[in-house]
């Protein structure tokens, strides 16, 4: 699997907190993990701790996003957007694994995936104001 489609999966899990409660999202994580064919252990174990470490930083981040976001508020913020940023505000600020242009480089190609054509503009726009 690529570091693309594992990004790709733990958003996919980030998505579904919107709809979830926080004491939902391992069952909900163990769900989405089903349905991927042919996952190596490795790279499930990856999806799973990167995405409990992102919601287990939830309020930090959604409180940089709000500072950042010039005036959007969290529940202004489309879903799939919201879920996408929080992904990418973790690997900025947290993951020292990830270039901090590549963070803001996946989080516009997930947004031309799951968001209208609006979306990459503002996702881009918000990640900009994150200093290296």
């Amino acid at each position: 699997m690529t570091r693309r489609q594992i990004r790709e999966n733990i958003f996919k899990i980030l998505f579904k907190l919107e709809f979830n409660n926080v004491d939902e999202m391992s069952e909900q994580m163990e769900l989405s993990l089903e349905d991927i064919e042919n996952i190596s252990d490795k790279d499930r174990q990856h999806i799973i701790d990167k995405s409990n470490k992102v919601i287990g930083l939830i309020g930090d981040i959604d409180a940089f996003i709000e500072k950042i976001s010039s005036g959007w508020r969290i529940g202004r913020i489309g879903k799939a957007e919201i879920a996408i940023l929080r992904l990418a505000i973790y690997e900025m600020k947290y993951d020292d694994e990830v270039p901090f242009k590549v963070a803001i480089n996946e989080a516009v190609e997930l947004s031309k995936i799951y968001c209208d054509e609006d979306a990459k503009s503002f996702i881009n726009g918000v990640l900009a104001k994150v200093e290296e």
